[in-house]
């Protein structure tokens, strides 16, 4: 008999856990399951009616989450981006995805919290949120470690890998638009965590190992060019520091340190606008300001070149660099075949090949309108012309100009033979050209070619 009786007590219990378990599966066929939150309101045991009027009083408390590795990171209130929700359907699907047989499982798992329905949402508002996101993820960033790519860098004189690095910086661009898109879908959070940059080029990678060589090369390049009659060589450091690869992974050169450098040459050597110095007949060498007779570096176009060049890998020597002008750069501005008046002294020598093979007293510009000094050249060779001004027109047998303003080297029969030279232009002087006695002026205009450099200081 007392067998029977503790064979009663499992069977009871049973009865009892059944009867429980079946109580609350047919509760629940029309209340919430445990745990049910919906827009991060609890509905728990709630009827559908009860749960549509808890939402309604409570809608304006749902917000969009910003989580960081789980936790809160930023809230913003749906109404702040001018959301409105679909509250009957949301309980609605909610009711019929639950399985009251199941009731038990939400307390042992609980469910994630159910999103109310979006029926619409506010473009400029949510445009605003996303633009203050992203300057709040900017300061964000400022406090996490940068994420980097495995580059080529010049360390201890050579280019080397450097590897990447695996920052927690944040990538805003990606963020911000996953954020836009969550909110227009209807999601309730977004992860911080899932868009950390992540490097996209590893030490290991065979095309950055490649570019690393293709560098190497071109450090080695030799460039030299030939200006002013000297050989100008262009540091190997000095292209080594122009070098960086392009967006499609291939060497490249930095036009910015280029042109630069190309800049500096010119202002180092332009004849167009550095004086020159000139070893003089009477007075040594002295500084011979700019003139016609000139040439400038075409900044531009020897940047395009010279980087073609470099990037070649073949190197040059000698190189004439592109430029415009009267003359070039290679040789010297004066070599030895030339004009040389000296104002001072009121005299002019034509040196051919480095001997003189004429010279003569002349009368220069008298001081209100003086003979210009610089470096020029006679680019033109007339007979029988007329020098016209304001108030003179002065006939002429030989007219060599040599600046773009009127000046030249040209006969003067209206000068007393006896006035040329010494202090006579002071009182009898041109309008700035160089008065030469006339049988000296037709065997000058004989000898030389268009094109000979004058010396004028």
């Amino acid at each position: 008999m007392k067998r029977k009786s503790w064979l009663l007590i499992p069977l009871v219990l049973v009865l009892i856990i059944v009867s429980i378990y079946s109580y609350f599966a047919i509760i629940y066929q029309n209340k919430f399951l445990p745990n049910t939150t919906v827009g991060q309101i609890n509905i728990s045991q709630l009827s559908k009616k009860e749960a549509i009027k808890k939402i309604e009083d409570n809608v304006h408390q749902d917000e969009f989450l910003v989580l960081d590795s789980g936790k809160t990171w930023k809230s913003i209130p749906k109404q702040q981006l001018g959301i409105t929700f679909d509250v009957d359907k949301t309980v609605d699907n909610t009711i019929k995805k639950q399985n009251p047989w199941l009731w038990f499982m939400n307390y042992i798992n609980k469910p994630k919290n159910v999103p109310i329905i979006m029926t619409d949402y506010n473009k400029d508002a949510l445009a605003k949120e996303a633009t203050e996101l992203k300057t709040t993820l900017t300061e964000f960033n400022k406090n996490r470690t940068p994420t980097k790519n495995a580059m080529i860098e010049m360390k201890d004189g050579t280019f080397q890998i450097t590897n990447e690095v695996a920052g927690n910086t944040i990538d805003i661009d990606k963020f911000v638009s996953a954020f836009e898109s969550h909110v227009k879908e209807g999601e309730g959070t977004i992860e911080l965590e899932t868009y950390i940059q992540k490097p996209t080029v590893l030490a290991t990678d065979n095309k950055l190992k490649k570019e690393l060589e293709d560098i190497n090369k071109l450090t080695d390049v030799s460039a030299t060019y030939l200006i002013n009659g000297q050989e100008v060589a262009i540091p190997k450091e000095t292209i080594a520091s122009w070098l960086t690869t392009n967006e499609k992974g291939d060497v490249d050169l930095k036009k910015d340190l280029v042109k630069e450098y190309v800049t500096q040459l010119g202002q180092t050597y332009n004849t167009s606008t550095n004086p020159t110095k000139f070893n003089s007949t009477k007075r040594g060498e002295v500084t011979v300001p700019a003139g016609t007779y000139s040439w400038t570096i075409w900044t531009d176009n020897e940047v395009e070149q010279l980087t073609e060049l470099i990037l070649s890998g073949k190197g040059f020597t000698n190189r004439v660099p592109a430029y415009q002008g009267s003359t070039t750069p290679e040789t010297p501005l004066i070599s030895n075949t030339y004009i040389e008046v000296d104002l001072q002294a009121q005299h002019m020598w034509y040196y051919k090949d480095g001997k003189v093979a004429l010279e003569t007293p002349i009368i220069s510009g008298k001081p209100s309108t003086p003979t210009p000094p610089g470096v020029f050249y006679v680019w033109n060779k007339k007979r029988n012309e007329i020098l016209r001004g304001e108030d003179y027109a002065s006939p002429v047998d030989y007219w060599m100009p040599i600046d773009w303003t009127g000046v030249g080297i040209h006969d003067s029969p209206w000068q007393n033979a006896n006035a040329y030279g010494g202090t006579s232009y002071t009182t009898v002087g041109s309008h700035g050209c160089i008065n030469t006695p006339p049988d000296v002026c037709a065997k000058l205009f004989n000898m030389i070619d268009v094109g000979v450099p004058v010396v004028v200081f």
